[in-house]
C-alpha cells in the first residue's frame, strides 16, 4: 500500500483510521468509508479494529495459559510450561514487593494485565501495510491492529483499574474513612474551625490526584505506543516494500518499548491498588 499513488499525508491519515461503525450524519448506522466519514460519527461509534484485536488476543492469553494449566505437573516444567512458569513467577514477585494488603485478585489482575498489555504492543511489529493490505482484498477499508494506539482502548483499562481502586477504599476504609480520606489531606490543621475550611481546598486536590491516577496510565501507554507506530508508518511511507528491512533497528528497539509499557501499566496498577487497601 505504500507505493500507492496517495500522497504521504493520504498515506499516513489512512493507516492511522480505525475501522469505525457508527452513525451516519443522515441517522443510519454503517461502517464509515472515509476518514472524514469517521471523524463525524463523533461518540455514536465503534472502533471494531480495537474491539475485535483486543479481544482475540485476550482470548489467546486465556487459551495459552488454560492450555498450560491442563499440561501443569508436579515436576520439573520444561519448554512451554517453564516460559509460562517464568511469567507467573516474575509477575508474583512484583505483587509481593508492591502489594501490601490482602486479596487474591491482585495477582492474576496483575498477570493478566501484563501478558494482554504486552500482546496488544506485540502487534506493532507486524509490518504496517501487510494486515490493512489482506483486509482491503476483503473490501475492509480501514484496519489497526494495535489496540493499545487507541486511546478508548487503553483508558477504558485505566478507568477499570480506577473503579477497583474505589473499590478497595471502600472495602478496606469504609465510606468515612474514604471520604475522610479526599478531604482531610494533604492539609491539617488542629484548629477545628480551621479544618472545616480546609476541607474544600482539600477535595479538590485529593479529587484532581484521584482522577489523575486513571487518565495518566492510559495515555502514558497509548502516548508510547502511538508514537512508535507513527515512527512504523513513516518509514513504510518512505521505504516502501523495503520497509521491513529498513524498520529492523528500530522494531529491535521498540521490542524493549513494548515489553517496558506492559511492565509499567502493570506496576502501576499494583501500586494504586495497595495504597487503597492502606488503612491509616
Amino acid at each position: 500500500m505504500a507505493g500507492d499513488t496517495q500522497s504521504s499525508g493520504a498515506y499516513i491519515e489512512h493507516h492511522l483510521t480505525n475501522l469505525t461503525y457508527g452513525r451516519h450524519p443522515d441517522g443510519e448506522w454503517g461502517f464509515a468509508h472515509t476518514t472524514q466519514e469517521a471523524k463525524d460519527m463523533g461518540i455514536y461509534a465503534f472502533h471494531v479494529d480495537s474491539l475485535a484485536w483486543s479481544g482475540g488476543l485476550g482470548i489467546i492469553f486465556c487459551l495459552l495459559f488454560w492450555l498450560a494449566a491442563r499440561k501443569a505437573t508436579a515436576g520439573v516444567p520444561s519448554g512451554f510450561l517453564n516460559f509460562i512458569e517464568t511469567i507467573i513467577e516474575f509477575v508474583d514477585a512484583q505483587v509481593k514487593d508492591s502489594f501490601h494488603g490482602k486479596s487474591k485478585l491482585i495477582a492474576p489482575l496483575s498477570l493478566t494485565i501484563f501478558c494482554w498489555v504486552f500482546l496488544m504492543n506485540l502487534m506493532d511489529l507486524i509490518p504496517v501495510d501487510f494486515v490493512p493490505w489482506l483486509m482491503s482484498l476483503m473490501g475492509v477499508h480501514f484496519q489497526k491492529i494495535v489496540p493499545s494506539t487507541d486511546p478508548n482502548i487503553t483508558l477504558a483499562m485505566s478507568f477499570t483499574v480506577f473503579l477497583l481502586v474505589i473499590f478497595f477504599s471502600l472495602k478496606v476504609k469504609g465510606i468515612g474513612g474514604f471520604i475522610g480520606e479526599l478531604t482531610l489531606h494533604p492539609f491539617q490543621a488542629p484548629n477545628p474551625i480551621a479544618q472545616a475550611l480546609l476541607v474544600p481546598i482539600n477535595l479538590v486536590l485529593e479529587t484532581v490526584s484521584l482522577l489523575a491516577k486513571p487518565i495518566s496510565l492510559g495515555m502514558r501507554l497509548f502516548g508510547n505506543m502511538y508514537a512508535g507506530e507513527f515512527v512504523f508508518i513513516l518509514a513504510a511511507g518512505m521505504l516502501g516494500p523495503w520497509q521491513v528491512i529498513g524498520a529492523w533497528p528500530w522494531a529491535v528497539f521498540h521490542i524493549l518499548v513494548i515489553t517496558l509499557q506492559a511492565f509499567i501499566f502493570m506496576v502501576l496498577t499494583i501500586v494504586y491498588l495497595s495504597m487503597a487497601s492502606e488503612d491509616h
